[in-house]
Parts: C-alpha cells; sequence; structure tokens
C-alpha cells in the first residue's frame, strides 16, 4: 500500500510538473506571438501623458487647454499633466514640445499665433510648424468689437464715420503688439481708411477695464473673456469678426455684414504633437476631441463662452492651419509688424 501510494504520488508529481511545464510554455508562447502581432502602440497609453501649454496658468489659453484637458482624462482614461511652459508669446513652450519625443506621451497646444503669426512676428520662434503633426482643432473664437456701454457709438459705421471726420481721435486697446487684437485694429484701420491712435496694454483684462470706464474707446478682442462683461451689460458688442454669427451673440452682426467683405481674423486652437508621432496615437487623440465636442454638456459650455465647435479630420485641420499660416502671415508681413 506504501509502495502503491508513493508511486502514485511520484507519477501525479511527475505529471504535475510535466503539465505545468507545458503550460508555462504555452502562455510564454501565446505572450510572445501576442507581442508580435499587435502593434507596440496597442497599449498606449500606458502612463502619464503631458500636455504643454506655451501660456502662464489663468489666462484665456490656459483655461481653455484645461477644460479640455478634464474632457480627454475621462474620455481616454489617462493621467494627463498640464504643464505650462510661457513666454515669448507661446514660443518657449512650443519649442519645447517640438523636441520632445515623437511616442505620444508629449503633445502640445497650438494656436493661430503659436502655429502661425508667430513665425512672421519673431526673426526665430525657435521651431517650424512643420515640426509638429496636428491632431485635433479645439474650436474657434471670433474676436468681438466692443465699447462701453455709456459709449454714443452702437456700430462699426459709427465708429468709422467719427475716425473719418476726426482722425487720430478715437482709440483701439490690444492686449499688446503683435497680438490678434492689435492685427485686428490695424485691419480695421486698413479697411476703414482711417486712423485710430492704438494704446497696447500688458493684458487684454486690464485693457477691457479701461474700455468699461470709457478712457479708451474700443477694442476688438477674443469673444470669451468679454462674454461676462456683455452679459453683465458693461460692453456693448458691435460686430463680431468671423465671417458667420457666433451663437453666443446671435444679434450681433459681422464685419462683413458690417461693411467690409474681406475682413475675417479669427483665434483657433487645438493640439500638436511631434512631427513622427504614429498615425494610430494621433487617431486615437483626436477620436476623443471629437468626444469631447459631441458631448453636448461640454459642447454647450464651451459655446456659451463664445468658442464655435466646428468637428474637423486630421487632414481638414491641417489644412486649415497652412491656410491661416499663410493667409494671416502674410497679412502680418504687409503691415511690418514685428516683436523682435
Amino acid at each position: 500500500m506504501n509502495t502503491g501510494l508513493f508511486l502514485t504520488k511520484k507519477f501525479f508529481s511527475r505529471l504535475s510538473r510535466q503539465f505545468i511545464s507545458g503550460a508555462i510554455t504555452i502562455a510564454v508562447t501565446g505572450v510572445s506571438a501576442q507581442v508580435m502581432a499587435k502593434p507596440q502602440s496597442n497599449g498606449w497609453p500606458d502612463g502619464p501623458v503631458t500636455f504643454i501649454v506655451p501660456f502662464s496658468p489663468g489666462g484665456g489659453g490656459d483655461t481653455l487647454a484645461r477644460l479640455y484637458a478634464n474632457e480627454l482624462t475621462k474620455k481616454m482614461n489617462i493621467h494627463l499633466i498640464v504643464e505650462n511652459r510661457p513666454g515669448a508669446g507661446g514660443n518657449i513652450g512650443s519649442a519645447m514640445a517640438a523636441k520632445a519625443k515623437p511616442d505620444g506621451n508629449t503633445i502640445v497646444f497650438g494656436t493661430a499665433g503659436t502655429m502661425g503669426t508667430n513665425h512672421a512676428l519673431y526673426k526665430n520662434p525657435g521651431f517650424a510648424v512643420s515640426d509638429f503633426d496636428p491632431i485635433a482643432i479645439f474650436g474657434t473664437t471670433p474676436l468681438t468689437m466692443v465699447v462701453s456701454k455709456e459709449s454714443e457709438f452702437k456700430s462699426v459705421a459709427d465708429v468709422i464715420e467719427h475716425a473719418k471726420k476726426h482722425p487720430k481721435e478715437l482709440t483701439c486697446a490690444s492686449g499688446g503688439n503683435g497680438t490678434a487684437s492689435h492685427l485686428a485694429c490695424i485691419m480695421l484701420q486698413q479697411m476703414g481708411e482711417v486712423e485710430i491712435e492704438h494704446v497696447p496694454y500688458k493684458s487684454a483684462s486690464t485693457a477691457v477695464m479701461d474700455i468699461r470706464s470709457g478712457r479708451v474707446t474700443f477694442i476688438i478682442d477674443v469673444t470669451t473673456p468679454l462674454m461676462p462683461h456683455i452679459k453683465d451689460g458693461f460692453l456693448r458688442p458691435l460686430a463680431v469678426t468671423m465671417n458667420k454669427r457666433t451663437p453666443a451673440l446671435p444679434d450681433v452682426p459681422t464685419m462683413i455684414e458690417s461693411g467690409y467683405p474681406d475682413y475675417e481674423i479669427f483665434p483657433w486652437y487645438g493640439i500638436f504633437a511631434p512631427k513622427g508621432t504614429s498615425a494610430d496615437r494621433l487617431d486615437k487623440l483626436h477620436a476623443a476631441v471629437e468626444g469631447a465636442i459631441s458631448d453636448p454638456v461640454f459642447n454647450k459650455d464651451m459655446t456659451d463662452r463664445g468658442t464655435i465647435m466646428d468637428k474637423m479630420s486630421r487632414t481638414e485641420f491641417a489644412d486649415l492651419v497652412n491656410r491661416e499660416y499663410e493667409r494671416m502671415g502674410n497679412f502680418v508681413k504687409e503691415i511690418g509688424v514685428t516683436i523682435d
């Protein structure tokens, strides 16, 4: 009995070892086959993704980037780390992103400035637009021309008529030389054939307070930060600068409707990755952005802020970037505005 029991144990022990060894071999072989059969990117992202925002915390661009960052975190179930790298109109952070490894683990917030006009305004931004792959557009935002609620001006025509009779009497504020608000002011002067004094500020928020008080005549600035002042009745909107009215201000005409058929200037925003990032990772990020835009709650929140939420394919977004790079770059060169 003891011998039989010993043989049985020995037999089953050997059988168990053979079974386990075989199972391990099969498992390892299976894993190896999986690794070889599937692209490495199928497991991406498997760690934190750094989202470089080349602007200071708390500004309009930073706020928009963080709103999208929260949505991408939820849509992709990832840890998205927002890293502010401000300086030189967004050039410093953008240049840093251009040098990052093209593995999808670093993306950058790009704008009409960093991926457009900066390359005409600065002698050496430190990077080229071709250093990046466009991923997805976050949205476009018209600029809005506003005056104080106490202003005598009720339309763009009123402003131009006064400016023609009184050259350099009116003042146009901006967030600084080379900013969208500055370029918009120059564009209005050229098309209206008038002379208006430009008053640059260190920040558009400071300029808005002087518009409200009547110290400066008007500003043509990004709609989003102006909306609270417009809703509260402290600022009167005269026109928006895109070729169609914005849902946030449906009763406000466009500059085109106001008599300037070639007047169009608008900030756009999106995300980019270092050139050479794999297409499937770009597609995954693009799908997450489109998922955010399709979310009715998020979409309404952004629309109420003045952002126009139009979906674009990666190719369509790249076309927009290239088109605006050429159009606005040529305009900046024509008017001779430079930063350095």
